[in-house]
């Protein structure tokens, strides 16, 4: 009932930035918080941000807190990801995810839609 597709992603070297878009469509009035994930290879998939629609509170992984902020386009239903100060442990796939619920929990179980994801490849 709700597709994501995300874009953004690329091959950058360490210390550059990023910007990766989620575009949600479909039933998006029942999306309450999208958030992003990451999965590296041979790791599990990791929280990385989150953002309520309605209210736009977001919260941040230890890992990327200062370097990464998620903000909103509420009339493009479009969530976006600025990645800055980019590392070599930020490589991975990144992909968006939609919940209907309330909160905004860390597990990745507790989202209902996701996206295909965006490789994004950071060199040292």
């Amino acid at each position: 009932q709700v597709q994501l597709i995300e874009s953004g992603g690329g091959l950058v070297q360490a210390g550059d930035s990023l910007r990766l878009s989620c575009a949600a469509s479909g039933r998006t009035f029942t999306i309450s918080t999208m958030a992003w994930f990451r999965q590296a290879p041979g790791k599990e998939r990791e929280f990385v941000a989150a953002i309520t629609w309605s209210g736009g509170t977001t919260g941040y992984a230890d890992s990327v807190k200062g370097r990464f902020t998620t903000s909103k386009d509420n009339a493009k239903t479009t969530m976006f990801l600025q990645m800055n100060s980019l590392k070599s442990e930020d490589t991975a796939v990144y992909s968006c995810a939609a919940r209907r619920l309330p909160g905004a929990p860390a597990a990745d179980l507790a989202y209902h839609y996701w996206g295909p994801g965006t490789q994004v490849t950071v060199s040292s």
